[in-house]
């Protein structure tokens, strides 16, 4: 190659690498700091519960939200509320149905800023096979190498066919529900 070909063809690859997008930070969620639930009402009272298994793999960067994205995944068997009886049927088919559909996603494709710490997470959430455009709101702060993200999802339960047969009414449990998070994540490097 010759001096003015090779010097072309570095000054090319000098743009491309500067034109090239940046890459959000990668953040490892600490379980002992993190927690993924849900609020629901039975017969007038409220009840809540959490999910004790489910991972997330999270990029995100407050200055370059475009290139942020968060993929949750969530083991629909480890619901729990505290009460025998809705532990043993949330599994089941007439709810999770955690047999055929193992686990719930929340595929999160940016993060739209709205302010201050307030954002929308703008992604797909998939429950029982059904896929369904949601925008989360939630709030996250990154001081140093630790992120802080919570917020809540305000759902129809039916809308993703939880609750089957006797179960499609409001007569006993309400059709809204809402997802809450509250997630602590240190930078991964």
């Amino acid at each position: 190659m010759t001096g003015t070909r090779l010097s072309v063809f570095r000054c090319a690859a000098a743009l491309l690498l500067l034109a090239s997008p940046a890459l959000a930070a990668d953040w490892k969620v600490v379980p002992a700091k993190s927690w993924l639930g849900f609020k629901g009402t039975m017969a007038g009272a409220t009840f809540e519960g959490r999910f004790l298994h489910w991972k997330a793999d999270i990029s995100f960067d407050p200055v370059d939200t475009g290139h942020s994205h968060a993929v949750v995944t969530v083991d629909m068997s480890s619901a729990k509320t505290g009460d025998r009886q809705k532990d043993e049927a949330l599994p089941q088919s007439d709810w999770f149905d955690a047999k055929r559909f193992p686990t719930a996603t929340f595929e999160v494709q940016t993060f739209r800023p709205k302010g201050a710490t307030f954002y929308d997470a703008i992604g797909t959430l998939t429950i029982r096979d059904v896929k369904m455009a949601v925008a989360l709101p939630m709030t996250i702060e990154v001081s140093g190498n630790m992120l802080h993200a919570s917020g809540h999802l305000d759902l129809v339960r039916t809308d993703y066919g939880v609750g089957q047969g006797a179960w499609t009414s409001d007569q006993w449990v309400a059709l809204n529900v809402v997802a809450v998070f509250d997630v602590a994540a240190e930078r991964h490097e």
